[in-house]
């Protein structure tokens, strides 16, 4: 009687790609957004480990620092759900989303 061979687990199964947290799109690499700018942290005394952040995909993140201040982040933005209510940033997440996330995305 011949034995069964285990089944091979190679290759590896494909990970899929994570999602931004600002418009969900699954892309190949995202970036370390602080929802606490580290300056202003440090200002408060805070080791910036001890900071909070969310994984944005790059348009997302370019579009948050070029549309706000540390200290507007800082004041008025500090999570997600204050950042997701501001009205620019809902018109840029629903163009953004009709964009694939292999193309590379402007951000002015």
């Amino acid at each position: 009687m011949a034995r069964r061979q285990p089944e091979s687990t190679w290759p590896p199964p494909p990970r899929e790609a994570p999602t931004c947290a600002l418009c969900d799109r699954a892309v190949p690499q995202l970036t370390e957004h602080h929802l606490l700018p580290r300056s202003q942290g440090r200002r408060q005394g805070l080791r910036v480990t001890d900071l909070p952040t969310a994984m944005l995909c790059g348009p997302c993140h370019k579009f948050l620092h070029r549309t706000f201040s540390n200290v507007e982040l800082a004041r008025e933005y500090s999570d997600l759900t204050a950042l997701r209510s501001h009205e620019d940033l809902q018109r840029f997440v629903r163009w953004l989303r009709t964009q694939p996330a292999t193309k590379a995305v402007r951000v002015r």
